[in-house]
């Protein structure tokens, strides 16, 4: 695990939820900026195929050290996906990253 990648680790969501994450970025700095979110599917062969549009529709919001994430839905079953987090801390850009698997 490097220090990009969300610690709580992988996550497991149904494929019938819809799920409002969030990412406190204290471990980066304090009051980020400049927020986005995009989600991706692994393929399995070291490539991904975004479906932000589908996935997670919708924008970021902020509230202190707390990025909230538009609500991820619609997943498959047995797929895993990348979900990045971008953000602006005192001029410096961060991408933190989580992964999620569709479940039944």
């Amino acid at each position: 695990m490097t220090t990009r990648e969300i610690v709580q680790g992988l996550q497991y969501q149904g494929a019938d939820e819809s799920i409002l994450y969030t990412l406190t970025t204290t471990n980066w700095g304090s009051s980020p900026t400049t927020t986005s979110a995009a989600i991706f599917t692994d393929n399995g062969d070291g490539t991904y195929t975004d479906v932000t549009s589908t996935k997670m529709p919708g924008s970021t919001s902020v509230a202190g050290d707390v990025i909230t994430l538009p609500a991820i839905l619609g997943l498959v079953a047995g797929t895993m996906y990348r979900v990045e987090v971008k953000f602006t801390i005192s001029g410096s850009i961060f991408e933190a990253f989580a992964y999620v698997m569709g479940e039944r």
